[in-house]
């Protein structure tokens, strides 16, 4: 009889142990900080009724890949202060010119010198026009586009994580932006066929998603998000999305 209390007495002690292992086990895991985002969406030109949905998607990717998403339109918020909270900015169709003074451009310059993420969707290159030093982040500037119709993608880099096994044409409805001053530094991942649609003008030499290091941080851009459908039915652009912002994030 006292042996066996003295069994169950160890076998209790043991599994105290690992209950209580298990249990600073989960502290740690669940109290480890979460990367953050700032999804910065100020219209100032064309507002795209999208924008709610990619917050939303994006909002979806975060509780997925472990990230926490805040949303902003207001350019107050860009200070060296705030900004260190982040891990990237997301500009989500953001549109105009003026949209920042020069201590909040400051503030942008300095939080990619300090080796920040920066994610552009869509209208990311039809917005600040009248700032360089934007342009050769983003990686270039809108022009204009034809009609919203269906075209072939060509994806021309599979190893970046937005492109990641992603087969080599893909079908994509969408509006085809054309572009000026595209920064030569850029790394293509998409382009898109102007042969397979109409309105293109660029001798169909035509990026439509690329990334870089810029400055000591990580950009990457993509044209594609006008639709709503981009971001509540195509499974395919948000796995692109998805990579772009895992890449700015600087994850593995």
């Amino acid at each position: 009889m006292q042996a066996a209390i003295r069994l169950n007495y160890r076998d209790m002690k043991q599994v105290a142990i690992v209950v209580l292992c298990a249990m600073v086990f989960c502290g740690f895991t669940t109290n480890k900080p979460q990367d953050k985002v700032l999804i910065f969406s100020l219209t100032k030109g064309f507002h795209h009724t999208s924008i709610a949905d990619g917050i939303d998607a994006i909002k979806l990717i975060g509780e997925k890949d472990n990230f926490i998403a805040d949303t902003t339109t207001n350019p107050g918020l860009f200070t060296d202060a705030n900004l260190k909270q982040y891990k990237a900015l997301i500009f989500l169709s953001p549109t105009g010119t003026g949209l920042f003074n020069a201590e909040q451009q400051k503030a942008l310059v300095n939080y990619i010198h300090n080796g920040g993420g920066f994610v552009g969707i869509h209208a990311a290159t039809d917005c600040l026009y009248d700032w360089d030093w934007y342009g050769k982040l983003v990686g270039a500037y809108f022009v204009k586009h034809p009609k919203i119709q269906q075209a072939t993608l060509n994806v021309i880099d599979t190893k970046h994580p937005s492109t990641q096994k992603f087969p080599a044409q893909w079908q994509h409805t969408d509006e085809w932006y054309n572009f000026k001053q595209v920064n030569p530094d850029i790394h293509v991942l998409i382009k898109v066929d102007e042969q397979s649609y109409s309105g293109g003008e660029m001798n169909n030499n035509h990026p439509i998603s690329w990334y870089h290091e810029f400055e000591g941080g990580r950009a990457f851009y993509t044209a594609l998000g006008h639709t709503k459908e981009c971001y509540t039915t195509d499974t395919l652009f948000l796995r692109h999305l998805t990579g772009g912002i895992n890449y700015a994030l600087n994850r593995k």
